[in-house]
């Protein structure tokens, strides 16, 4: 029962936040793309197999970050106790934890068409380079944003099998909300990150970070626009978008407080809801 627990922890399961903020861009690109006058039996198990894969990518992610991070993490007051910087976990345990989540995302992969496959495959270096990139620049969010919205993509062509101009154009959005809520979270440890040397967006825009804010998540609602005009949404989608264009102007950006940890984090998390909201605004465009 400890090593279960070690597991969940060394993973992150009680924390949903994680995969979900992986979850929602693939369920984005598939509702986009999918045509519901078809067997939604199809969506459903689509829907199922990227959450499925969220799950295991993040959990897998999670244990590749600890093992890269783990000297960073005993200096850290809000990681010193995982399980690998801790040492409650070794590093060969949990890399085979990381190989044995991986096999069976791929698993989960093969249920799709070979250009889904073979673009997930591609994107694999990216799932694992986050760790690294916070030690070389200070724009690590900007690859999480990649890695992260990635599912968007593949979600897409799972279905239509290519590409076109409109998940990209949604994708290149989605990369910016993910650079807007990571920088959120980083002020949570931006004193302890200064100290030990590890670089981020929070530490590079601490003096004005609602600015950037701000330019990030318009790039993302701009995405947002012009995906409900390629698409010929109804007129419903663009009078629903006052929802998630709120939250994210008002709610996360003028009423952020970067000097209070626990407020950082509780806007952080309100990305689940921003997720739902945008995935219940396209299926407003799409259907009604």
């Amino acid at each position: 029962m400890n090593q279960i627990k070690l597991f969940i922890e060394l993973t992150r399961l009680k924390r949903p936040i994680g995969f979900m903020l992986l979850f929602w861009p693939c369920l984005w690109g598939l509702t986009i793309v999918y045509d519901f006058n078809s067997d939604l039996k199809i969506y459903f198990f689509y829907s199922a197999l990227f959450l499925s894969g969220s799950i295991l990518m993040r959990s897998a992610g999670c244990i590749v970050n600890d093992i890269a991070d783990k000297n960073f993490d005993k200096e850290v007051e809000r990681t010193k106790n995982r399980p690998i910087a801790s040492g409650k976990v070794s590093i060969k345990l949990a890399s085979s934890y990381a190989l044995i989540l991986c096999a069976i995302a791929f698993l989960v992969l093969i249920n799709f068409n070979n250009f889904t496959i073979l673009m997930a495959l591609i994107s694999m270096p990216l799932a694992f380079t986050y760790p690294l990139m916070k030690r070389i620049t200070y724009w690590p969010q900007l690859f999480l944003g990649i890695t992260f919205n990635y599912g968007l993509i593949l979600a897409w062509i799972s279905i239509a099998n290519e590409i076109s101009i409109i998940p990209i154009i949604f994708y290149l959005g989605a990369i910016f909300w993910t650079l807007g809520y990571d920088t959120i979270y980083g002020f949570q440890d931006i004193k302890d990150d200064e100290i030990i040397g590890v670089k981020s967006t929070s530490i590079k825009f601490k003096n004005d970070p609602k600015k950037f804010l701000l330019f990030s998540y318009s790039l993302f609602i701009l995405s947002f626009f012009l995906v409900g005009i390629l698409m010929k949404f109804s007129i419903y989608y663009f009078l629903f978008m006052i929802i998630p264009i709120s939250q994210l102007i008002i709610f996360q950006v003028y009423k952020l407080n970067t000097n209070l940890s626990i407020d950082c984090l509780y806007k952080f998390k309100s990305n689940n809801f921003l997720g739902l909201i945008m995935f219940i605004n396209i299926l407003v465009g799409k259907l009604i």
